[in-house]
C-alpha cells in the first residue's frame, strides 16, 4: 500500500525554507483556530498587527502578533483539512514559530458528551494521508502527552470540564458512513476531526512543541445526525471562553520552554 512508503529524508525536492523566509522576531508561540467567527472575535477584542502573510495557491491566510497580558502570540485562521493545514503550519514554522496551539471544533462519537464542551485528544487514529509522509504508518498516533498534565491543571483552575481520550481524524467529511462509526467506537475514538493525527505526524517530524484540543460541536451517536453548535455563529459566547482559555494555555503549557 503507498502510505505505507514512509521516506525519512528530512531534505524533500522542495523545502518550506527554500519559498519562506525567516522572520525577525517571530512570535515563538502561535495558537491558531479553525472557526471563522471565534477567530475574528477574539482578534477584534486584543491589540494585533499583521506580521506575515502565506497562502494555499487560491487563499491568502494573515497571522496577526496579539498582545496577551503584555505577552506576544502568534495568530492565525487554519485552513481546514490535513493537507492544507500542514502545508500552512510548514511555512509558519519556516518563519520561526517554535511551539503551538490548535484548538477547533470536533463531531462527537459519544452522544452524553455534551454540546461545547472540552475534549483533549491522548491519540488519534490516522484516517487520513498527509501523517503518512511525517511518521512511518500505523493506526494511531500519540497526542499531547508532554502537556497533558499542565493542560488539565489550568482547566481545572478554570472550573472547566474535559474528556480525555482518541479522537478519529478523517480526510473525508461526507464518507463518515454508520460501519465506520460503529468501527471507529469500537477502537476507542469518542470524536472525528480532520487534522489531528497529521499535526502530530508534522510536530514529531519536525521536532514543534505542541498541543491540541477540541469543543464538541456535532453529534454522530444518533439516529440522524444532530448539528449542535457547528455552525460558525452559534453559542458565542461559550466559544469565545473557550478561545481566551486557549490563549491562556498557549502562554502557560510552553512558559518554561
Amino acid at each position: 500500500m503507498i502510505l505505507t512508503q514512509f521516506d525519512p529524508d528530512y531534505q524533500a525536492i522542495i523545502n518550506p525554507k527554500d519559498l519562506v523566509a525567516e522572520i525577525d522576531n517571530f512570535p515563538k508561540t502561535v495558537v491558531t483556530c479553525f472557526a471563522r467567527a471565534t477567530f475574528n472575535r477574539v482578534l477584534n477584542a486584543l491589540p494585533h498587527r499583521l506580521i506575515a502573510t502565506t497562502s494555499v495557491a487560491n487563499l491568502d491566510i494573515p497571522i496577526y502578533e496579539l498582545d496577551v497580558k503584555g505577552h506576544k502570540l502568534g495568530f492565525f485562521n487554519s485552513y481546514v483539512g490535513a493537507a492544507g493545514c500542514v502545508g500552512v503550519l510548514e511555512d509558519i514554522i519556516a518563519m520561526g514559530m517554535k511551539q503551538l496551539l490548535v484548538f477547533g471544533t470536533c463531531g462527537v462519537l459519544d452522544a452524553t458528551i455534551s454540546e461545547n464542551s472540552i475534549i483533549i485528544p491522548t491519540s488519534a487514529i490516522r484516517d487520513e494521508g498527509t501523517s503518512y509522509h511525517y511518521q512511518p504508518a500505523s493506526h494511531d498516533i500519540a497526542v499531547n502527552q508532554a502537556y497533558l498534565t499542565r493542560a488539565i491543571d489550568v482547566l481545572e483552575q478554570h472550573s472547566q470540564t474535559y474528556t480525555l481520550g482518541k479522537t478519529w481524524t478523517t480526510d473525508g467529511i461526507y464518507r463518515e458512513t454508520r460501519d465506520k462509526m460503529i468501527q471507529r467506537k469500537q477502537e476507542g475514538a469518542i470524536c472525528v476531526d480532520m487534522e489531528c493525527s497529521a499535526i502530530a505526524a508534522l510536530a514529531a517530524f519536525r521536532q514543534l512543541e505542541h498541543f491540541q484540543f477540541f469543543y464538541s460541536a456535532d453529534n454522530l451517536d444518533a439516529d440522524t445526525w444532530d448539528a449542535r453548535s457547528l455552525a460558525n455563529e452559534a453559542d458565542l459566547e461559550t466559544k469565545d471562553n473557550i478561545a481566551f482559555i486557549a490563549l491562556e494555555l498557549a502562554l502557560r503549557l510552553f512558559k518554561d520552554n
